[in-house]
């Protein structure tokens, strides 16, 4: 039977299941993780879509770009683009939304939740606790967190709300970007191994991909010391994972926090032996607030792009199109 309602291909199930049912209720929705043969179905039915929804986890690869000729838009749940293929979409000329603005205070707080772990050893302490080791022992004594110099990679909306936070530990904030940030009132430094050897702390916030692939590298991690700390909440390719890992091993860094890895969901083995690191499973966004405002805009975003052509927020470089 025919409906009036607009075909969206839907890479795979979102990290929000009512957001797919409200995308079932809203449009004539396919899902494409759950077609038995995904080459063939984009073959004998891709020109039939012009809207795609996926998120930055699942991302979306060239193949499926190239199978949709008449995609014009594409809903992505997540701030990170970089598992989306850009060539081919720019190629194909489809404009591409994300969802930025409503994750910065969730991945921020995360951000020092994992500093003060690590600085502070809690999930150690815990598991000392549990094992029973309090009744043979003292814990040892850890790093404190508040007055040390915060470094921060990736200046932009995320990494802005973490110089706030840090306001509240009497921390002094420097900063690396690329370019400096015009208006902001901390200092910034102008490569990331100078940065890493100022601070006490390095928080990376910056964008994945390939342009900041493996920069926190044995060199930055030297600078940084063994007295310093990393956290990671942005992605885990900005962090050569096994460099990091043998300075963690080694004792040339103090400690990390790590919310994301360069082969989720398997992070390095050597990882998983230490006691120095804390891992999470790549949760910075999720909390019940963050995840339904997300999905709200990935809802806007689709919405608003079907009735004007343009979406409520755009990746950059599809802007620029």
């Amino acid at each position: 039977m025919a409906t009036s309602r607009p075909r969206v291909l839907q890479f795979g199930k979102m990290p929000l299941p009512q957001l797919d049912a409200e995308l079932a209720q809203a449009y004539e929705v396919t899902l494409l993780s759950e077609q038995p043969e995904r080459e063939r179905f984009l073959c004998e039915h891709g020109a039939q879509f012009e809207y795609l929804v996926t998120s930055a986890a699942m991302g979306l690869p060239a193949g499926v770009v190239d199978a949709l000729p008449n995609l014009k838009f594409v809903s992505s749940f997540g701030v990170g683009f970089d598992a989306l293929d850009k060539d081919a979409l720019l190629r194909r000329g489809a404009r591409v939304g994300y969802t930025p603005g409503v994750l910065d205070g969730c991945v921020a707080d995360l951000a020092f939740a994992l500093l003060l772990d690590a600085t502070r050893g809690l999930s150690e302490s815990d598991r000392f606790v549990r094992r029973g080791d309090w009744s043979q022992s003292r814990f040892g004594i850890r790093t404190r967190a508040s007055g040390k110099r915060l470094g921060i990679f990736g200046m932009g909306r995320i990494g802005s709300t973490v110089a706030r936070r840090a306001s509240g530990f009497d921390m002094e904030v420097a900063y690396h970007n690329r370019r400096p940030v015009e208006g902001s009132p901390h200092q910034y430094l102008p490569s990331l191994r100078e940065l890493a050897r100022w601070a006490d702390i390095l928080v990376i916030t910056a964008a994945g991909g390939e342009g900041t692939r493996h920069l926190v590298n044995a060199e930055v991690l030297a600078a940084l010391g063994p007295q310093g700390f990393l956290v990671n909440v942005a992605r885990g390719s900005v962090v050569d994972e096994a460099a990091l890992a043998d300075a963690l091993e080694n004792k040339r860094i103090a400690g990390a926090g790590l919310d994301v890895f360069e082969d989720e969901p398997r992070p390095l083995p050597a990882l998983l032996a230490l006691d120095n690191v804390v891992l999470a499973p790549h949760i910075a966004s999720g909390t019940h607030e963050t995840r339904r405002a997300m999905a709200d805009l990935v809802l806007h975003n689709l919405q608003q792009f079907i009735a004007t052509g343009r979406p409520a927020a755009e990746v950059p470089w599809s802007a620029a199109q």
